[in-house]
């Protein structure tokens, strides 16, 4: 009797064993993939009595690899301030269009930052936040220096969980990242 009744004890608790781990409430949330971005465009307007508009965009319609991305340059004056409003969208045939609005509505998890080569040739400071209160990028104000030449890098982050007070450039995913040649005169 004890030999048959073995083989039922452990079925018995290799079944129990199963069903508590495919019941368990520790499934993992799913990963939200970064978005595809095709194209990121930069427009900015002179603070003053004559606002002066000034757009470049930067284009890659085949993705990572393919073909080179093509990137406008921006003509800026020196000595000025400008308000900054970038967009991103998936401009591939049947993509999405403009993704700015959902990068602002999951502002949480997205940052934009700004790199001027060389340090001096302009500033940009964020000025819209998330609701956490922490800044996105999607406006900016940027002010040039003196007249010179470099280059802006503007890189969206996806931070899920990551984006905080310290938040920069090395953290997270890269969904785009353009490097717009800078002329000041």
């Amino acid at each position: 009797m004890k030999k048959l009744f073995r083989p039922y004890l452990a079925a018995f608790l290799l079944g129990s064993l199963l069903f508590t781990t495919a019941c368990s409430d520790d499934d993992p949330e799913p990963v939200e993939e970064g978005e595809m971005i095709t194209s990121m465009t930069i427009s900015l307007v002179s603070q003053g009595k004559a606002p002066q508009p000034v757009t470049a965009t930067y284009s890659d319609i085949d993705g990572p690899g393919g073909n080179a991305p093509v990137v406008g340059p921006l003509n800026l004056t020196a000595g000025t301030t400008y308000d900054a409003v970038i967009t991103f969208s998936d401009d591939r045939s049947g993509g999405a269009g403009d993704i700015t609005p959902e990068i602002r509505q999951e502002g949480v998890d997205h940052e934009v930052f700004f790199v001027a080569n060389p340090t001096t040739l302009l500033s940009t400071t964020k000025t819209d936040t998330d609701a956490n209160g922490r800044p996105i990028g999607l406006t900016a104000t940027v002010t040039t220096t003196n007249a010179g030449t470099g280059t802006l890098t503007v890189t969206l982050k996806h931070q899920p969980g990551l984006k905080g007070a310290t938040s920069d450039a090395n953290k997270g995913e890269t969904d785009v990242q353009a490097t717009f040649p800078v002329t000041i005169q």
